[in-house]
């Protein structure tokens, strides 16, 4: 049987992890549209492409250069925390 500390516990350490690997994607998507929308500004160019493409690219470069790390936390997380209770081993 499972007790509540254990399950909000589990609950708490879920999130913060969620946090964890969301970070650095989120950080990166946040200033390219901070520099883009200054870029817009500056130079009254109003294009809705201008606005996606470089968030996009800078997305998917920062999350192919955190997966290593992203696959690291995620699997330790499971391994040491998620498969025991599974398992029953808590």
């Amino acid at each position: 049987m499972l007790s509540e500390g254990l399950f909000y516990d589990t609950v708490r350490q879920t999130l913060w992890i969620a946090v964890i690997t969301s970070v650095p994607i989120l950080t990166v998507a946040l200033v390219a549209g901070l520099a883009v929308g200054l870029f817009q500004a500056l130079t009254s160019i109003q294009e809705m492409t201008l606005t996606f493409v470089p968030k996009l690219l800078a997305i998917v470069l920062v999350f192919w250069i955190s997966m290593g790390f992203m696959t690291q936390t995620l699997v330790s997380f499971f391994t040491t925390t998620i498969v025991p209770l599974i398992s029953g081993g808590f």
